[in-house]
């Protein structure tokens, strides 16, 4: 086991002793009332199975049989949640045919972040994760179920969805993707149409017919943000099926992996000899994994505050040292568009997530004890699901080589021994950095701040050739507090323009970008945010900015007597309190954590 990442671990464990005690407690009284239909009463239960099929309701009366409670994200506003359609009909025709129940426990909202960018309605989609996970602990409160089936990939769906399984940690969960949509045309062309438009030179029917053909059919998008991220997690934490991440939705395999995804959570119900609860496998070694296959692959910086949100739900504490410090051992594996040019399909092809396990197992750091769904260890997850000849759903071994080592590399080849995640410290507050995508070639930036309080005046000024020099771009005003910590991603095109004139530039906010980090050296989650203090608040036009993101530093570059004179700029944020139901969320927003607590409503801050 590689030293660092045991030391980081045991820190975690040291940490978060008291937590996650009383968690485990919690979770133990929790199972210790058995199959929860039984303490309903005659009433209580008669309703919970009136609008049951005949055989269905025996089956519940019996309290013998497994009822497995779905809460599904589904809508056909999300591309990749709309194959979710006749997902819960598929799901309890499987159950049945093993002689147990299903129902649909509830719906949760799921937002597409790629449709909000930069309008309103985006200022609601971090907030949603938190409302995500009160839903689904609304939808399974009826004590009517001995498992769950999670239907949910998009951004902030899954860590709501996993937030809120942990709540019920005594019963056992299945994650169920529904997997990524075909290729459409390269993510170069996209980024260079993107940045064409951006200059003026195309048109706006050009744009969207590149778009179009990038974003073109049903399924996950297929560039590395955080959707794709939260698979590639969730699996690596052992809440998939092995390899059911990233198979296309109209694939055979995907069907019969939908299927025997609801069949095996049966076997692992409390009622049996196998059970599973979501609270034994969720722990710190897991979250461990999961954090280790984000960075060898280059995944969003989302997660450094979802899974820190999802620890806290574990009873865990993890922070933003935790990650940077498993960053600096772990290599990165994978180049997958913001982070080269292939997309998800093309890691799938080259050996995907069995190939990535195999590798990072390999290189000793990966914790080998741990719980899955499937059983103890990861060795199921280095196979590949596939179908017999009679058409039986199998898993076998890879090849041992990668299909294509553009995309995927082994432990022995890594395009960098680094896992691309910085932690950046200074009078500006703490930052991350997602260094795994910026050119080789790319160096510290010391520049004089040009200061925006929106993305939208950034474009404005883009546009009027303002920044037409060397500069470090700060857009403040964007945390939690704020208005709610929307990511950012019209800043890329600009700012990828600036850099490809020759301009030094980089970018500092406290909100977010995610998988929108792309080449320009950006300084995200800056915390504290301006409207809870924080110095970023102060930064003046023309003011020196240090970002070095090779000695982990971000200084504002002003006398301290001067700062010391200096009030908080005033920012007259109005507009981003009502409008598109955002007024509905005020106390949300004056309650959430900042970045590195995971910006939640959920859990406070230590």
């Amino acid at each position: 086991m590689n030293p660092v990442v045991q030391r980081v671990t045991d820190r975690i464990e040291a940490r978060s002793e008291k937590t996650r005690a009383d968690y485990l407690q919690r979770m133990a009284q929790a199972r210790a009332q058995g199959p929860h239909r039984g303490a309903l009463s005659c009433g209580n239960l008669a309703h919970g199975f009136a609008a049951c099929g005949k055989d269905d309701k025996s089956e519940l009366r019996s309290l013998t049989k497994a009822n497995i409670g779905i809460v599904t994200a589904y809508n056909d506003m999300l591309s990749a949640h709309q194959p979710y359609h006749d997902y819960p009909e598929k799901l309890k025709q499987a159950i049945r045919d093993v002689g147990s129940v299903a129902q649909v426990a509830g719906g949760v909202p799921a937002m597409c972040d790629g449709v909000t960018q930069g309008q309103p309605g985006m200022e609601l989609s971090l907030i949603s994760r938190d409302v995500i996970a009160m839903a689904t602990a609304v939808s399974l409160s009826h004590n009517m179920f001995d498992g769950g089936l999670m239907l949910g990939i998009c951004d902030k769906i899954v860590p709501g969805l996993l937030i809120a399984a942990l709540s019920f940690g005594h019963l056992p969960f299945i994650f169920v993707p529904a997997g990524p949509m075909p290729s459409g045309i390269s993510n170069k062309e996209k980024a260079r149409i993107r940045e064409l438009y951006a200059e003026g030179k195309v048109d706006k029917e050009r744009l969207l017919e590149a778009e179009a053909a990038s974003y073109h059919t049903a399924g996950t998008c297929t560039f590395y943000g955080t959707a794709n991220s939260n698979q590639l997690v969730v699996e690596m934490m052992g809440l998939h099926l092995p390899g059911a991440s990233f198979v296309n939705p109209t694939s055979e395999v995907r069907d019969h992996l939908t299927r025997v995804a609801a069949q095996h959570v049966t076997r692992i119900t409390d009622l049996g000899a196998d059970h599973r609860p979501i609270s034994k496998i969720v722990d710190a070694k897991s979250i461990v994994n999961g954090i280790i296959g984000l960075l060898a692959t280059g995944g969003s910086t989302n997660h450094t505050m979802h899974l820190v949100a999802v620890a806290k739900a574990a009873g865990y504490q993890v922070d933003w040292n935790d990650f940077a410090e498993l960053s600096s051992v772990t290599p990165l594996l994978a180049r997958i568009y913001p982070n080269g040019q292939a997309d998800i399909n093309h890691f799938q092809r080259a050996g995907g997530m069995p190939f990535l396990i195999r590798e990072l197992r390999r290189g000793g750091i990966l914790h080998e004890d741990v719980n899955t769904i499937v059983g103890e260890g990861l060795d199921k997850y280095q196979q590949r699901p596939t179908l017999t000849d009679e058409g039986k759903l199998t898993w076998v071994d890879i090849e041992e080589d990668s299909l294509d080592e553009d995309v995927l590399r082994p432990i022995s080849r890594p395009f960098s021994t680094h896992g691309g995640l910085e932690v950046l410290n200074g009078n500006l507050g703490r930052a991350v950095i997602k260094t795994s995508s910026l050119p080789e070639d790319t160096q510290p930036v010391e520049a004089p701040a040009v200061v925006f309080t929106s993305q939208h005046q950034l474009d404005a000024a883009f546009k009027a050739g303002e920044l037409n020099k060397d500069c470090v771009v700060v857009v403040r005003f964007q945390g939690p507090k704020a208005n709610g910590m929307p990511e950012l991603h019209k800043l890329t095109p600009p700012l990828g323009v600036l850099q490809k004139r020759g301009y030094k530039v980089a970018l500092v906010t406290d909100g977010r970008m995610s998988g929108a980090s792309g080449k320009i050296p950006a300084a995200i989650h800056v915390t504290p945010e301006a409207v809870n203090g924080g110095l970023i608040g102060k930064v003046h036009d023309g003011d020196m900015i240090k970002l070095d993101f090779e000695q982990g530093v971000l200084e504002l570059l002003v006398d301290e007597n001067e700062l010391a004179q200096r009030t908080i700029a005033p920012a007259d944020l109005t507009d981003n309190q009502f409008g598109m139901g955002r007024e509905l969320f005020a106390n949300f927003r004056d309650n959430l954590s900042g970045a590195e607590y995971g910006a939640s409503v959920l859990f406070k801050e230590d």
